[in-house]
C-alpha cells in the first residue's frame, strides 16, 4: 500500500492515562468506563474514540459511493456503537452502524451502506475480525 496519509498518536498510562496525537489536535485524558470496573470518569476511552473514527470515515465512503452513483442521501448520520466483551480468555470488539437517512427510502439506504461497508477503510480493516453490523435507523 501507499500511504496518502499517516496519523500517529502516543498513550500514555494505558486506559487510564492520556492520548495525544503527534500534531497536538488529539490532547485526551482516558477513563476506565464503570462497566469495566472504572470510576467512569471525565476522559474519553478507547471504544469511544473508536467509534468517532469508525462512524467518520464510514460517512466519508458513503458519500463517494454515493456521488458514484449519482444517488442523494440527504442529511444523513452514521451512528458507531462500538462494544468491548470477553471472547475467551481475551476480549474482542463488536461493531453496529446505524445509519439515518431521513430523505431516502429504507432499502436505498440499506444499499448505500452496504456500498459504503465494502470500501470503507474501517470495514476492510475489521473484516472477517471483528462482528459489523449495518443498519437503518
Amino acid at each position: 500500500m501507499e500511504a496518502l496519509y499517516t496519523a500517529e498518536a502516543t498513550s500514555i498510562g494505558g486506559r487510564g492515562g492520556s492520548v495525544k496525537s503527534s500534531d497536538g489536535k488529539i490532547d485526551l485524558n482516558l477513563s476506565v468506563p464503570k462497566g469495566l470496573g472504572g470510576d467512569d470518569g471525565a476522559g474519553s476511552n478507547p471504544e469511544q474514540l473508536f467509534a468517532a473514527g469508525y462512524s467518520a470515515c464510514f460517512a466519508g465512503a458513503l458519500g463517494l459511493v454515493a456521488r458514484l452513483q449519482k444517488k442523494n442521501p440527504g442529511k444523513f448520520t452514521i451512528t458507531a456503537k462500538v462494544s468491548l466483551g470477553k471472547v475467551g480468555e481475551g476480549f474482542g470488539l463488536a461493531v453496529v452502524l446505524g445509519g439515518h437517512f431521513p430523505d431516502l427510502p429504507k432499502e436505498e439506504a440499506h444499499a448505500l451502506l452496504e456500498a459504503a461497508h465494502a470500501v470503507c477503510p474501517y470495514s476492510v480493516a475489521t473484516r472477517g475480525n471483528i462482528p459489523v453490523t449495518l443498519e437503518v435507523i
